[in-house]
């Protein structure tokens, strides 16, 4: 059973509900979870419900009893994925590329997702971020509801890619992403898209191949690869979004770094991966 605990700061009596929801972070949907589940939420070891008040020094406990896992994924042992950082409320693998993040009809048992469930079988699968099966770097698993809630809002990535040809040293693209009408796959450039910005500066280059440390402002759907691509720099090995597989067999994007904050103690950590060695090789 996963416990969240909490001592109450407030200064004057405050309702439960709202001191949970609006000074801890706990989502509407758990709270209703919990408010439901036999000794869900105690407080000094007694049941509370979430209209009672709670005053300076009372202990809030959360029990999360997730019994049972994600049921419906299968655990696969003979799977392998680094673990860069791990306590308590989350994991953070370094995915290879080639493994997707979850389970599909063409891939129901080679997923991080399987891994997951085999590392941790009383735990859901929650990934915080999402990676496409071909890029590889730094995943994010919540462990509990909390900390998914949480991390959600709390999370900065850097993403490092190899584009063919040579970039300026810095760019700033801000193009709406939209999905090509004929496909469910492609996404497009395209004025009626939902707004996209993406940062980038130049750490390193070539006569072929510029290699950039990526921001992203916004989160949509191969944002990486549909801006570079539009900008006349598309990611080497990308040839969904125009570039050439001739020297590396997948699309050289890598996340290389997550800056996030712990769920219970607010505290800043940094997770990095280094640059896997077929886009290292493009250099």
């Amino acid at each position: 059973m996963s416990e969240l605990i909490f001592t109450a700061d407030c200064e004057n009596p405050v309702m439960l509900k709202k001191y949970l929801c609006e000074r801890c972070g706990v989502s509407q949907g758990l709270l209703r979870k919990l408010k439901n589940t036999d000794g869900g939420i105690t407080r000094n070891g007694n049941h509370i419900r979430t209209v009672d008040e709670v005053f300076c020094g009372d202990v809030i406990v959360l029990n999360m009893d997730e019994t049972g896992g994600s049921a419906n994924i299968v655990p696969n042992g003979n799977l392998s994925a680094d673990i860069v950082y791990q306590n308590q409320n989350l994991v953070v693998f370094n995915k290879p590329s080639g493994m997707p993040v979850h389970p599909s009809v063409r891939h129901r048992n080679d997923t991080l997702a399987n891994w997951f469930a085999y590392l941790y079988p009383d735990c859901v699968f929650r990934a915080v971020n999402r990676l496409d099966k071909d890029t590889s770097g730094l995943c994010i698993i919540a462990k509990n509801a909390y900390s998914a809630n949480l991390l959600q809002h709390n999370c900065e990535k850097i993403y490092y890619a190899a584009v063919h040809g040579k970039t300026d040293e810095t760019g700033h693209i801000d193009a709406p992403i939209a999905r090509e009408q004929e496909s469910i796959i492609i996404r497009c450039v395209r004025s009626d898209g939902r707004k996209a910005v993406t940062d980038y500066r130049k750490i390193a280059e070539n006569d072929e191949f510029s290699l950039l440390e990526i921001h992203l402002e916004t989160g949509r759907t191969h944002q990486i690869r549909v801006h570079m691509s539009y900008s006349g720099h598309p990611l080497a090995g990308d040839e969904l979004y125009g570039g050439s597989r001739e020297k590396i067999g997948r699309q050289a994007l890598h996340c290389g770094k997550i800056t996030f904050r712990e769920p219970e103690t607010g505290e800043f950590i940094t997770a990095e991966a280094e640059l896997p060695q077929d886009i290292k090789s493009l250099f």
